[in-house]
C-alpha cells in the first residue's frame, strides 16, 4: 500500500492583508488532478490569481496563488490542506486511471430543520453548513401556511465525521445558535442508498434552460460585467508548431469565479493531460492561460474536428458556465440555475451559496427550493429550483424586477 506525506501540500499564507497566499502541490499524477484541486480551492471560497503546474506524467508540481473571494470568508487552512491532501494519489500508483471511475463517496446525512421563516434564513443556514465544510447534495424546502419552514438538507462532511455524535451535536448547536428563536428543531440522521433526486421540467422551459448555441443577443444579456464588449472577446486556440509531443492551448478571456475550475473539469472530461500550464491574471480583469496539453495516448492532438470541438466547448464554458432563468409556473414565479456536472459526478461548488445570498441582499424571500439532475445536451445538469414569494416591495410580474434579480444572481455566481 502507498502512503501520503504531509510534505505533498504546502500552504504560505500572505504576510500582509490582501496579500495572495501560496499552495504548493508536489504528488503523484493523475488524470484530471488539477480540476480536483481547482475544485476544493473553490469550494473553501478562494479564488486562483496566478497558477503554474508542471508533470512528467508520473509526477507533477502545482502552485496557485490564491486570495479570499471575500473579506468576510475565513478560509481553514488546515481543513483546506488536509482535504488537497485527500486528493493526492498514494504512492506507488496506476497512473491515468479511468476517470469514469466513480470515486468512493462519504456517508450522506439527512439534516431535517424546522422553523420559523424569515428573510435571508435558507442563506443563513447555508451559510453555516458551508463554514462547517459540509457538502450540499439536495434540498428540499417547503414554506407552511402559518409561515413555517422545513429544510431538509442531505449533506456529506468534508471532514469525514458526520458519523460521529459530537459532530452532529456541533452542528445542530451551531445552527441554533445563528437561528435563535427562529429554530423550532434540529435533527440529524445518517442515511443508506442515497440517490441524487432528478428534476423533470415542462420541454418549452428545458430547451430555453439547457440551448447549447449562444446567439449574440444573448450574449449581451449575459455581460452584467460593466464593460460588455470585453465579455464577446474570449480567444481559444491550439498551435502545434511549438513542441514536438504537445498541443499548445491559450485562452485570454474575462476572469470570473471559478475560471480554472471549469477549463480544469472541460479538459478532464474530455480525457485531456496538461503536461505544463501557466496562468495569469492582469489588472484589467482579464486572464491569460497557456496550457501545454495531449491526449490520453500522450499524442498531439492533430485533427482538426477535435481541436474545433475541444475549443468550441471551452468558449461556451467561458461565456455560460451557468444558466440563469425566471419562468412562470402557474401563478407562482420560479428561478432556475443550472451548471454541468462533471462526468465523475460532482458538481460545481456554492451554487446554493451564492444564489440563496443574492436573493437576501435583494429583500427576497424564498417559497420553495429544490436541488435535482437533468439529462439534456448529452450530459447531466445539476438544477436548483427556486419559488420566490412575491411582495409589493419587489413585484415579481415587474419585467425590470425579474431582470434585477437574474442580473444579482448571475453576478454573485460570476464574482462580478
Amino acid at each position: 500500500m502507498g502512503i501520503r506525506s504531509d510534505e505533498m501540500v504546502e500552504i504560505q499564507l500572505g504576510k500582509r492583508e490582501r496579500e495572495a497566499s501560496v499552495i504548493t502541490v508536489n504528488c503523484p499524477d493523475k488524470t484530471g488532478l488539477g480540476a480536483d484541486l481547482c475544485r476544493i480551492i473553490l469550494e473553501f471560497g478562494l479564488r486562483i490569481q496566478r497558477g503554474d503546474t508542471s508533470t512528467d506524467g508520473k509526477w507533477c508540481f502545482v502552485v496557485f496563488w490564491v486570495t479570499p473571494l471575500s473579506p468576510k470568508i475565513n478560509i481553514q487552512w488546515l481543513s483546506l490542506k488536509n482535504r488537497l491532501l485527500s486528493l493526492c494519489p498514494s504512492c506507488p500508483i496506476p497512473f491515468y486511471f479511468d476517470i469514469g471511475t466513480r470515486p468512493t463517496t462519504s456517508p450522506v446525512c439527512l439534516l431535517k430543520l424546522f422553523s420559523v421563516d424569515r428573510k435571508g434564513l435558507l442563506h443563513d443556514v447555508t451559510n453555516v453548513l458551508c463554514e462547517l465544510e459540509f457538502l450540499i447534495h439536495r434540498v428540499k424546502v417547503s414554506t407552511t401556511p402559518d409561515g413555517r419552514v422545513m429544510d431538509l438538507f442531505f449533506i456529506s462532511d468534508g471532514m469525514e465525521l458526520l458519523h460521529t455524535k459530537k459532530r452532529q451535536d456541533d452542528t445542530c448547536e451551531r445552527l441554533n445558535a445563528v437561528l435563535g428563536e427562529s429554530c423550532i428543531s434540529c435533527e440529524l440522521q445518517l442515511i443508506d442508498n442515497f440517490q441524487q433526486g432528478f428534476s423533470s421540467l415542462p420541454p418549452a422551459i428545458a430547451d430555453e434552460l439547457f440551448r447549447p448555441e449562444i446567439s449574440e443577443g444573448d450574449v449581451g444579456s449575459l455581460a452584467v460585467s460593466p464593460d460588455i464588449s470585453k465579455l464577446k472577446k474570449v480567444n481559444v486556440v491550439m498551435d502545434n508548431s511549438l513542441s514536438p509531443s504537445q498541443t499548445l492551448l491559450q485562452i485570454h478571456c474575462v476572469d470570473q469565479k471559478g475560471l480554472l475550475y471549469d477549463i480544469m473539469r472541460t479538459l478532464k472530461d474530455c480525457n485531456i493531460q496538461i503536461a505544463y500550464g501557466r496562468f495569469l491574471s492582469d489588472n484589467k480583469g482579464h486572464r491569460e492561460v497557456d496550457l501545454f496539453i495531449q491526449q490520453a495516448d500522450g499524442r498531439k492532438i492533430v485533427d482538426p474536428e477535435k481541436q474545433d470541438s475541444i475549443c468550441s466547448r471551452l468558449r461556451l464554458e467561458m461565456l455560460h458556465p451557468l444558466r440563469v432563468i425566471i419562468v412562470n409556473r402557474g401563478p407562482d414565479t420560479e428561478l432556475l440555475v443550472a451548471n454541468p456536472v462533471e462526468l465523475s459526478g460532482k458538481g460545481r461548488p456554492l451554487v446554493f451559496f451564492d444564489v440563496t445570498l443574492a436573493l437576501k441582499l435583494l429583500g427576497i424571500c424564498i417559497f420553495s427550493a429544490e436541488i435535482g439532475r437533468q439529462t439534456a445536451s448529452e450530459r447531466q445538469w445539476e438544477v436548483y429550483r427556486f419559488r420566490l414569494d412575491d411582495r409589493r416591495e419587489f413585484p415579481l410580474a415587474n419585467r425590470r424586477a425579474r431582470c434585477q434579480i437574474v442580473d444579482r444572481v448571475r453576478r454573485t455566481l460570476m464574482g462580478w
